[in-house]
């Protein structure tokens, strides 16, 4: 057996299901009732699955997690298939995660779909769609299948020999009296239940009992059938035209062969298809997964009918496709809304239509909180309102009704008023339209089918008195296709269409002809001789008349207390009884029959409760029966009317309700509707409607909300109204424009305007005027006036000055926006400037032009408060400002920067005030940008510069001179040689030596030359490097008190003539060291204040541009200086050696500057004799670098960085070494941004 699935709404019997919004995008949100308890809330994502493409075979799994109060329960499906299969799905929780998990262990193509999570809870339910694709993994391909379908395409005739159950017209049989057409079986096998009634009414059935009964054994029969090829049926969607055109229907099919041959009937014929939507055949079939499509292109009229579709010779599905006579008398129209505007389209039919399609960018639109759908009571006008229109909501709309469609633009303007990264108002206007008189229109054409319909019973009527009625048959079930009589009630509803209307015997007012019927007077029963079987002509004259029921009874609705007639119409004059529910009725007791020839009738004076009942008539072996219902039209009470009527007030944002009691009845339908237009639940609009009452909520009220709100009643018996009003209160809309002058004088300035057209619901109370003088942008509130003026006198104006003006319309709800002024107003009359002296060119360059320019000789009596500058280029016509009018040069000179090099330029100036700009000057003589000519000279040079040997020599001079100079280097007035490096720039000259060297030391002269004159300029270079220290030191005393000190010069001294040389000392009274003689370029000085018994030391330094040498240490001068050696027993004592290898006293430690801060880093070292320190940087000696200053005073080595870089960071390392040995220390260097 084949068990069809079927989607079900979450929302149980008498929830409200009120639609809310997730943070998470792509959740919706369904809550049960409308106001949740206090702590309680609703299911909703936190984490939503996320589509998933995987590879046929591989572990498949979703992911989710929700919340809610009391906890939600969770639960899996898909849109095309069950997930009852625990060997292929698994759904999971995991409690310390909060993580629910679906999950496909070696998931398979046919496994790839759009599947469903939803969370659900006493109070909601929150669902999200997800999508697996499933990418297969080498070449399939059924080759029976493709045969099949060949065969199918190309060699149609091969198989023509197959049958539909449903036969084509011309193979049709006779139908035979009572006889059901196969068609009815068809469609209800493929329907759902909701649509069993809607088909019994369009055949013509009325025993429900027995249609079920019989239909479950036909389902049974059909799903045995259907289980040897199919393993499962679901999704099946009835046919329905697409946004493109198309028409199409959906069936999800498992075969169990997936070789089955495949058919499609139309009307029981067999029509070919492709397997692709193209142009060899109108029809196609596509098959994605186990989802066929049916489409049909290029759709007409001829294309209505029941469609098929068979698994070899067992159906699977049947729709029904009907196409109605209807087209567009106005279609849409291209829509420009601003952005959070609402945007309408509207259109008109030429036919009734309950509910055409609407598209947005070809997906199909509904009902909701983005669109509302509006329909029209004569069903001509449709709208489709789409709300706070955003950018992406732009694209083709389209309408389609049946086979006809029309389609226009949304066009969104972005609103260019809006701050950045903010969202702007939602505004309360609309854009859009048809921009014709819709209501006008739909009246006129409901004329025209109300004529067209007194036309066609016109025709009917002269056919029936011309034409012989046939022979009636024998009484039989009131079915489609039997002789019955078209019920009538009184005033009975217009029905308009471009066909005769066809009424069925089985109407209970469930049908759309019922539910539009209204209260009536008197009713009648009866069938004109051409609505008999088949709705044929029966107009054939009979060989052989034989008693026979022409026109029989029907079910009809008669209102309590008005009279109703029941009347029958045989072929020839004969006798005949009445029924009522089995008993015959004679004349009297309110009830009167009558028989005129053939036409026989029965009248009930004034129906009552007692008047319901099956009617039956007899004649012989004839007979023919209605049945009769006696009701009333639905009342309100009129308290309750008088409550209602009274219009329900609420402030913009607010929400509006609207409750009507009325008495519980059968087959009531009610409907609301606002400015004649139908509401539908959705959106910001709740209807609820139960048995005793009816409810209609608008929840965040907009000011266009207001208008006439309605409730209508509607019961087989007619129709009851009742009419309230909606005023949504909000601030008023700006006053109407154009701002119109009605004074200017020197000291007056006197505007008028118009109230705004929308006072917001409440009366205006007053205007606030506003100011703004032209160039700035301070407003200056004026004050406030009474809402019975719309003019303003303003008394404190300038003359000669513009103003602008702005007003605002107040009420109590709010200030409305500003209606400005559209162009600046002056006060008074216009007074300009004369024209300021021609402008004089005070000095020119290639980059700036400097101008200079008289005030105007007659400046009117108005104040100038500046000038406006023009340029105007050679050759040219067009004079260009260098200001803008509003941003005047206040001074009388300019300097004009942007300039072409080497174009001649003429320049003119404006005077402004108040009034504007006046005449312009006369223009200036024509001038170069250029420089003008001058002597070279030099900016600001150095004439020394040291170098250290071994480094590049860079010596950069800047000049100025025009035009460019000749530039010439000379070293010690010679030719420089080849290698050494010069690049010249505009206003630069730079020397550059790669790798210097001592013997490149010189006086460098640069000389630079031009047409005007020459200079030259000498720079003295250094190159040298740290001095060598110097030679032995030598000690001795000439004079008492003072001590000769004479040392060997250093090897340097002959290489660099500015070599000198430092002396320090210490004694043992201070052992720190001083200098005591600097600068010294002889090799010998003589220290004083030398005095006995201290002890002396004295170090010899030289010293160069560069730096200091190494010290050269003195002997000991001092105690026991002349001390003879003491003997003791015959031996010299040894004498004390203080020689050591180097050690670390004081280690580095670690360091954490900024970027850009000073860095001072110091260690101690001690040994003898003296150990050289190194310094290094990641292993790299740092000693020579001028980026690092370093020093030893004494065995206290420092490291100083002015400013420390990135780069600076590493691991620093001390290194001292003498002859003894080696010792090191190292530490680490991070500098922080």
């Amino acid at each position: 057996m084949i068990r069809k699935s079927k989607l079900t709404d979450g929302t149980a019997a008498g929830q409200v299901g009120i639609k809310k919004k997730s943070k998470v995008p792509g959740v919706m949100i369904t809550q049960f009732i409308e106001t949740l308890p206090e702590g309680k809330s609703h299911p909703d994502f936190t984490r939503k699955p996320i589509a998933l493409t995987i590879q046929e075979g591989k572990f498949a799994f979703f992911k989710a997690i929700v919340i809610g109060d009391p906890t939600p329960t969770v639960t899996w499906s898909r849109n095309n298939g069950d997930v009852s299969d625990t060997s292929r799905y698994q759904s999971k929780y995991d409690p310390t995660s909060n993580e629910h998990t679906f999950e496909m262990p070696n998931v398979a193509p046919d496994q790839a779909d759009t599947y469903k999570c939803f969370a659900t809870n006493e109070y909601g339910q929150a669902m999200v769609t997800v999508v697996l694709n499933v990418i297969e993994v080498g070449y399939k391909k059924d080759k029976a299948q493709q045969q099949a379908a060949d065969t199918i395409a190309g060699d149609f005739k091969t198989v023509l020999k197959r049958k539909s159950k449903v036969r084509p017209k011309f193979e049709q049989p006779e139908k035979k009296e009572g006889e059901i057409d196969p068609k009815f079986w068809e469609l209800l096998l493929s329907a759902d239940k909701k649509d069993y009634e809607r088909i019994c009414a369009e055949f013509g059935v009325t025993d429900y009992r027995w249609m079920l009964k019989k239909l479950n054994e036909m389902k049974k029969e059909r799903e045995e059938e259907q289980a040897q090829f199919v393993k499962s049926l679901s999704n099946l969607r009835p046919i329905q035209v697409n946004a493109d055109g198309t028409a199409s229907f959906e069936i999800d099919m498992d075969l169990i062969d997936q070789s089955s041959s495949i058919y499609l009937y139309k009307d029981g014929e067999m029509i070919p298809y492709t397997k692709e939507l193209g142009d060899k055949l109108k029809h196609s079939l596509k098959q994605i997964g186990k989802r066929y499509i049916f489409s049909m292109r290029d759709l007409m009229p001829e294309d209505a009918g029941l469609y098929q579709l068979d698994v070899e010779d067992v159906n699977m599905f049947s729709t029904d496709f009907k196409i109605p006579m209807v087209d567009f008398l106005v279609k849409i129209q291209e829509v420009k809304a601003k952005e959070r505007e609402d945007a309408i389209f509207e259109c008109v039919l030429s036919n009734p239509f309950s509910k055409i399609l609407w598209f947005g960018k070809n997906m199909p639109l509904e009902q909701g909180d983005k669109y509302d759908i509006e329909v029209s009571e004569d069903k001509l006008i449709h709208r489709l309102v789409v709300k706070d229109c955003m950018v992406a909501d732009k694209g083709i709309y389209c309408a389609c009704a049946g086979i006809k469609s029309c389609s226009a633009w949304l066009v969104i303007e972005a609103d260019k008023d809006a701050q950045k990264g903010k969202k702007t108002a939602r505004k309360t206007t609309r854009a859009g339209g048809s921009g014709q008189d819709l209501q006008k229109i739909a009246k006129e054409q409901q004329a025209k089918l109300e004529k067209e319909k007194e036309e066609r019973k016109e025709q009917i009527k002269a056919s029936e008195e011309a034409t012989p009625p046939p022979a009636a048959p024998t009484n039989t079930p009131v079915v489609a296709g039997s002789t019955v009589s078209k019920p009538r009630v009184v005033n009975e509803p217009t029905i308009t269409g471009s066909h005769p209307p066809v009424v069925e015997a089985t109407t209970t007012g469930s049908s759309d002809e019922t539910s539009k019927r209204e209260a009536a007077t008197d009713v009648r029963s009866g069938h004109s001789p051409e609505e008999t079987s088949g709705g044929e002509m029966l107009n054939q004259p009979l060989a052989h008349a034989e008693p026979g029921i022409t026109s029989g009874l029907s079910n009809i609705y008669a209102l309590r207390g008005k009279s109703a007639e029941l009347q029958v119409k045989m072929n020839i004059d004969s006798d005949a009884t009445w029924f009522k529910d089995g008993k015959q009725l004679n004349s009297g007791a309110g009830i009167t029959i009558t028989k005129d020839g053939n036409s026989h009738e029965l009248r009930i004076q004034s129906c009552s409760d007692d008047s319901s009942g099956v009617y039956q008539f007899t004649s012989g072996e004839h007979s023919t029966q209605g049945k009769v219902t006696v009701g009333d039209v639905p009342e309100f009470d009129p308290d309750d009317l008088h409550k209602f009527s009274k219009p329900v007030i609420v402030r913009a944002g607010q929400n509006a309700a609207f409750k009507m009691p009325f008495p519980p009845q059968e087959s009531l339908e009610v409907n609301w509707f606002k400015d004649g237009t139908e509401l539908k639940d959705g959106g910001g609009v709740n209807i609820v409607r139960e048995r005793n009452h009816s409810r209609l909520l608008f929840r965040d009220c907009l000011r266009i909300d207001t208008g006439e709100i309605k409730i209508q009643l509607k019961n087989p018996f007619g129709a009851i109204e009742a009419t309230s009003e909606l005023i949504v209160l909000d601030r008023p809309g700006p006053p109407e424009g154009p701002v119109k002058t009605v004074e200017t004088t020197s000291s007056i300035i006197e505007i008028k305007w118009n109230p705004p057209k929308d006072d917001g619901g409440s009366a205006v109370t007053n205007y606030i005027i506003e100011r703004q003088q032209t160039g700035q942008s301070l407003w200056t509130k004026l004050g406030d006036i009474s809402a019975d003026k719309t003019s303003f006198r303003d008394r404190n104006v300038t003359h000669g000055k513009k103003y602008n003006y702005r007003i605002c319309a107040e009420n109590p709800e709010g200030i409305s926006d500003a209606l400005e002024t559209a162009e600046s107003i002056m006060a008074g009359i216009m007074i300009l400037a004369g024209p300021p002296g021609a402008p004089k060119v005070v000095s020119a360059s290639k980059t700036c032009i400097n101008l200079t320019w008289t005030p105007p000789e007659d400046d009117k009596g108005v104040p100038i408060i500046g000038y406006q500058v023009e340029k105007r280029k050679k050759d040219t016509n067009q004079w260009i400002p260098l200001n803008a009018a509003n941003e005047p040069i206040e001074d009388i000179k300019y300097a004009v920067k942007y300039i072409s090099e080497g174009s001649e330029y003429e320049f003119r100036v404006t005077a402004i005030n108040e009034s504007g700009s006046g005449d312009p000057s006369p223009p200036s003589a024509m001038v170069c940008a250029k420089n003008p000519n001058m002597r070279p000279c030099f900016k600001d040079p150095e004439d020394f510069i040291v170098v250290r040997a071994g480094n590049s020599a860079r010596v950069k001079i800047c000049f100025e001179a025009e035009p460019p100079p000749q530039i010439t280097w000379l070293k010690d007035d010679e030719q420089i040689s080849a290698w050494i490096n010069i690049i010249n720039t505009e206003g630069t000259s730079q020397l550059v030596i790669p790798n210097s060297k001592r013997s490149d030391s010189a006086i460098y002269t640069i000389k630079a030359k031009n047409s005007v004159g020459e200079a030259s300029f000498d720079i003295d270079l250094r190159v040298t490097d740290e001095p060598k220290a110097p030679g032995p030191v030598e000690l001795e005393q000439t004079v008492h008190g003072k001590l000769v000190i004479s040392w060997a010069p250093s090897p340097d001294q002959e290489l660099d003539d500015r070599l000198c040389y430092m002396v320090s000392q210490h004694d043992s009274l201070n052992r720190v060291w001083k200098t005591i003689a600097d600068r010294l370029f002889t090799n010998t000085y003589t220290a004083s204040n030398i005095l006995p018994g201290i002890e002396y030391h004295f170090r010899i330094y030289a010293k160069n541009d560069m730096g200091l040498s190494d010290p050269s240490p003195s002997p000991t001068w001092g105690i026991n200086i002349n001390k003879v050696p003491v003997t003791s027993n015959g031996v010299i004592s040894a004498e004390v050696s203080f020689e050591r290898p180097p050690s670390i006293l004081v280690p580095l430690k670690v360091h954490t500057p900024p970027k850009g801060y000073q860095l001072f880093m110091t260690c101690a070292v001690r040994g003898y004799p003296t150990p050289t320190v190194s310094w290094y940087l990641n292993d790299i000696c740092i000693n020579s670098d001028n980026n690092y200053y370093i020093t030893n005073s004494f065995g206290v080595c420092s490291l100083y960085i002015l400013r420390v870089r990135p780069k600076d960071s590493g691991e620093y390392k001390v290194v001292a070494v003498n002859s003894f040995g080696k010792a090191e220390c190292s530490a680490k260097i991070f500098v922080r941004d």
